[in-house]
């Protein structure tokens, strides 16, 4: 299984970026699919999930800036970000589960929010 990331980069505060995350398989093998992100000097935490029926969760954080989704037609999970702020930067990873399998990460991608 691979998870290839894209979107990140350079973002002034309050702007906006939309992560994504193509899935080698079929998203509807895996019964959880989100991203986590990691900033320098810090633990890395989750962000937001979704699972196989659409049920969401979100970091307190993030809640209200951050939307989470999914296309089964492209096997993409998508991460829209708004009204970024300096504290999310970091290092943001997709993640995905299946139950009989475990746990996938992608490589990650940078995002910086900076003026």
């Amino acid at each position: 299984v691979q998870l290839v990331e894209s979107g990140g980069g350079l973002v002034e505060p309050g702007g906006s970026l939309r992560l994504s995350c193509t899935v080698s398989e079929s998203i509807w093998k895996f019964y959880r699919l989100g991203w986590y992100r990691q900033a320098p000097g810090k633990e890395r935490e989750m962000v937001a999930l979704i699972t196989n029926n659409d049920s969401t969760d979100y970091a307190e954080s993030v809640k209200g800036r951050f939307t989470i989704s999914r296309d089964t037609a492209d096997n993409t999970v998508y991460l829209q970000m708004n009204s970024l702020k300096p504290e999310d930067t970091a290092v943001y990873s997709c993640y995905a589960l299946k139950l009989e399998y475990g746990h996938y990460w992608g490589q990650g991608t940078q995002v910086t929010v900076s003026s």
